[in-house]
């Protein structure tokens, strides 16, 4: 879904502000700016910028940081020119997006500087707020970590349930198979990852192995297949099961468990 200023504001104005609107006069012009009140990754910039310029084509906004910008206590985030109702009217809505899609962007940074030094890729998941996937996965990306499916028809995506329903996983791949998108399935065990080999898919899925467990699969697949490994992915278990060699890392605490981080606008 894409964004939509307009929507946004709907949502906060309903008929108007009538603060604003009563005590500022319509001409009245200031300056603001966006501070950041703790450490963290800034992402949303551009989503912020359309929020005030929707309110006034004409309203200047200077990111003094930069989307995946790291930020300390006391920074200048932003700075804004222009018509005072805009930028009050529309602050709420801007600090919104700026708070939550920098919240999501300074977690990601965390687990992506945990894996650093070894191959293990960090992706999102699905496990986001509907209607704002997009901006989601766009504060991931920021922050250095990659998009795992976007939409359900970006990939097939075998997991217990549809293993259970078509009565095996080389049945399941057997009704996906030569359909023009790559083919990733969930196993539980070694028996499950080694069926799933034989039938040829393009990624494994480790949901909730133990670590020791996962370098096991690892060893075994020795490259041939490319690993993911998901499941209540902690930094400290994300660190672990990346030294074991799997390619990629999903953590859907990115999009579900993160702070917002704390911005104020100030005029």
């Amino acid at each position: 879904m894409g964004f939509n200023p307009y929507e946004f504001l709907k949502e906060d104005i309903g008929e108007g502000d009538r603060t604003t609107e009563w005590i500022v006069d319509v001409n009245h012009i200031s300056r603001a700016a966006i501070i950041a009140k703790e450490e963290g990754v800034i992402a949303g910039q551009k989503y912020a910028g359309e929020i005030f310029k929707t309110l006034d084509p004409e309203i200047e906004y200077y990111e003094q940081k930069k989307d995946g910008n790291t930020v300390k206590k006391g920074d200048v985030v932003t700075e804004i020119y222009g018509k005072t109702r805009a930028i009050l009217t529309g602050e709420r809505v801007a600090l919104n997006i700026l708070q939550r899609l920098s919240g999501i962007a300074t977690m990601t940074r965390r687990y992506v500087e945990a894996v650093a030094g070894t191959k293990a890729k960090i992706l999102d998941t699905r496990k986001t707020t509907p209607g704002l996937r997009d901006m989601e996965k766009y504060a991931v990306r920021v922050a250095g970590g990659e998009n795992h499916r976007i939409t359900l028809s970006e990939m097939v995506l075998i997991k217990e349930n549809h293993i259970a329903i078509a009565g095996s996983i080389k049945e399941a791949i057997r009704r996906v198979k030569d359909k023009g998108i790559p083919i990733e399935v969930e196993v539980k065990n070694m028996k499950e990852l080694k069926e799933a080999t034989l039938e040829g898919v393009d990624r494994i899925l480790l949901d909730n192995w133990e670590v020791e467990s996962v370098k096991e699969a690892v060893d075994f697949l020795n490259g041939r297949i490319p690993l993911e490994a998901s499941g209540n992915m902690t930094i400290g278990k994300a660190q672990g099961v990346a030294k074991k060699g799997v390619d990629y890392i999903s953590v859907g605490a990115l999009t579900h468990s993160y702070k917002s981080l704390d911005l104020s606008l100030l005029i």
